[in-house]
């Protein structure tokens, strides 16, 4: 229980990576703030896992709030209804994320302002709202950002998703540094090929499927779980001394990655 007494808010955790996430923390003995923006059935069945995570030894508790990340008000009302139902929020998770696939010279103002909206500026601006919460209570606290191999990986027809990755590491560095004095942490996990609803047309076609994996050198996707482990750690006391980095999360994809 690494995490009991504390409360984590975990953006876009109804379903995929997010719900992996929560209810990781959940299991830790966190409890833990849902946040969805359009699925709150995905966000009841968190809950009831979060609630069911901590067992009967260690009584967890859920709570769901609705919030469009890509929209400053409501990150900002995302943080003040979670401090004002907990008491307090320790950890925030910034996992919450879009994508658009297009050729650069087709993508359209509107999806571009709608990826960066969600992956950067509600990152800046949710992290804000997190950090004066903790400049007001005189608290430490730890950020972590769910941003993606393709922060460092280009990503033909997905241009505005690298270029709010890439700007989310730059962020991240840039607050190590800013938020140190604060006792304040933020680190990124980069996930690489995940199974998520978000890849179930890729999960089946057998042609593309198998192509990536010969790129992945362990030879599979990751699972959710594996991407929860590294937040876990990251959420702890056993990262104290860990802040402006970049942790991936890939079976070596990265590193062998050639573009078919």
């Amino acid at each position: 229980m690494r995490l009991a007494g504390k409360v984590a808010l975990v953006t876009g955790s109804s379903q995929g990576i997010g719900q992996a996430i929560a209810i990781r923390l959940a299991e830790e003995g966190a409890n833990v703030v849902i946040n969805y923006r359009s699925n709150p059935e995905g966000a009841q069945e968190t809950l009831d896992k979060v609630v069911n995570a901590g067992g009967q030894c260690h009584m967890v508790e859920g709570f769901t709030v609705q919030a469009d990340t890509g929209m400053v008000a409501d990150v900002q009302r995302m943080v003040d209804q979670s401090v004002a139902h907990f008491g307090k929020v320790d950890i925030l998770v910034n996992n919450a994320g879009i994508e658009k696939n297009a050729d650069f010279w087709d993508v359209t103002e509107a999806d571009y302002d709608a990826v960066l909206n969600v992956n950067l500026k509600g990152v800046f601006f949710g992290t804000q709202a997190f950090v004066k919460h903790l400049m007001a209570t005189k608290q430490p606290g730890k950020v972590i950002n769910i941003s993606s191999v393709h922060e460092e990986l280009p990503f033909p027809h997905f241009a505005a998703y690298c270029a709010s990755k890439g700007g989310l590491k730059m962020l991240t560095r840039n607050l190590a540094i800013e938020l140190a004095p604060l006792g304040i942490t933020i680190n990124n996990v980069a996930p690489g090929a995940i199974e998520t609803p978000i890849n179930t047309k890729l999960l089946n076609d057998p042609e593309k499927l198998n192509a990536l994996l010969a790129n992945i050198p362990l030879k599979r996707l990751g699972k959710p779980a594996d991407v929860a482990s590294m937040v876990a750690f990251l959420a702890s006391s056993e990262s104290d001394y860990v802040t402006g980095t970049t942790f991936i999360v890939d079976g070596g994809l990265l590193w062998n990655y050639q573009e078919q």
